[in-house]
């Protein structure tokens, strides 16, 4: 019996980088600082650069990273900030946690990315914030929001936690926006062996804020000038990042390679496939096909032993915690539909292309 062809493989990851992340881990377990010390500043600087910006701040996960931004830009109670329904449930609970309420818009149904055009309608006196939302690696329309938003005096906070890499018009995301939120889930395109997070931003006030809130509000030690939290990036996990780091640019060229074969070999099947307009490096989170009969494709390709998954399987606005709750001032019928069409075929750096071919055959037969 053959092991199943997996999503995603976070060990394959380690693996392939084994030998520097256990020199980095070594050398954080010998140095005795395990919090906010060399490691932590290190990656900052690191990915600051990377993303062409001048702050950033390492926090404790994805969902504290849109937090911190959100309540960095004063945003809480009264406030409304728009984002989208198809996405990781952590964007609106980000929202939430601020004091914030989310509005809807719909999704564009080729990049399910935010639908500029419906930013008007969902505008209200009391909007103070857009968060565009990269999903599966696709860059939303950064210039129409961002013009948007400077038109009516909206912060933007760009959702990256599956976007790490990817670029708009040539510019990378997480320099669009005012802020932008990463995550470090072990899954993600540049991913921990545990959690983590990142604010960054080119405003050295919005920076300093976050780093205030992120510790309790300390501007010094153990004297809180604000309300804060506790949300810190850990000295492991930012030398483990820091390794991965310096490879997320050849693992995304692997993940776009995997994309292609895919598109590829799947030309002609009974699915719709991912695709990129022109102006946009996608970094290929996932590769989302769509089929009309999808639930039946996911329980054939089960049983050959291909295991794929659904991103996301039941819009923010109609799971139980929030159905009634959020109150929808627009239609989302793309979003609607898309959730059950959708599907997540296997994809990582380290998947072998036997395994691809594998996974092209079985959705084709």
């Amino acid at each position: 019996m053959q092991p199943p062809i997996i999503p995603a493989n976070p060990k394959a990851n380690y693996l392939a980088y084994k030998d520097e992340i256990e020199e980095a881990i070594q050398q954080v377990l010998a140095s005795g600082y395990y919090l906010l010390a060399e490691q932590t500043q290190s990656f900052e600087r690191e990915f600051a650069q990377y993303i062409g910006v001048d702050h950033a701040i390492g926090v404790g996960s994805g969902t504290e990273a849109l937090h911190l931004a959100l309540r960095a830009t004063n945003i809480g109670q009264g406030d409304e900030v728009i984002t989208v329904s198809h996405t990781a449930v952590a964007t609106v609970a980000a929202i939430e946690l601020a004091g914030a309420e989310p509005r809807f818009v719909d999704i564009d149904p080729v990049s399910y990315t935010m639908d500029p055009n419906q930013l008007s309608q969902a505008m209200t006196s009391r909007t103070k914030a857009i968060v565009p939302v990269h999903l599966y690696g696709h860059p939303a329309k950064l210039d129409q929001i961002r013009a948007f938003a400077d038109t009516h005096n909206l912060i933007v906070i760009e959702d990256c936690a599956q976007a790490h890499g990817a670029t708009y018009q040539g510019r990378i995301c997480g320099s669009w926006g005012d802020l932008a939120a990463f995550s470090f889930y072990p899954t993600k395109n540049l991913s921990a062996l545990g959690d983590g997070g990142m604010v960054v931003t080119n405003n050295e006030q919005l920076a300093q804020r976050v780093r205030l809130l992120q510790q309790y509000g300390w501007e010094e030690r153990y004297i809180s000038s604000v309300p804060g939290l506790n949300s810190r990036l850990d000295e492991m996990q930012a030398a483990i990042l820091r390794v991965k780091l310096r490879h997320l640019d050849d693992d995304n060229m692997r993940r776009a390679e995997i994309a292609c074969r895919y598109s590829g070999g799947l030309t002609g099947a009974s699915v719709e496939l991912p695709s990129a307009s022109s102006d946009v490096r996608h970094a290929f989170h996932q590769y989302v096909v769509r089929s009309q009969g999808r639930d039946q494709l996911q329980k054939t390709l089960r049983e050959e032993g291909i295991i794929t998954l659904i991103h996301y399987p039941v819009p923010v606005h109609l799971q139980p915690a929030y159905r009634n709750r959020i109150p929808l001032l627009l239609p989302l019928p793309n979003t609607e539909e898309a959730v059950k069409q959708i599907l997540s075929l296997p994809l990582y750096p380290e998947l072998p292309d036997d395994h691809v071919e594998t996974v092209i055959k079985h959705v084709r037969h």
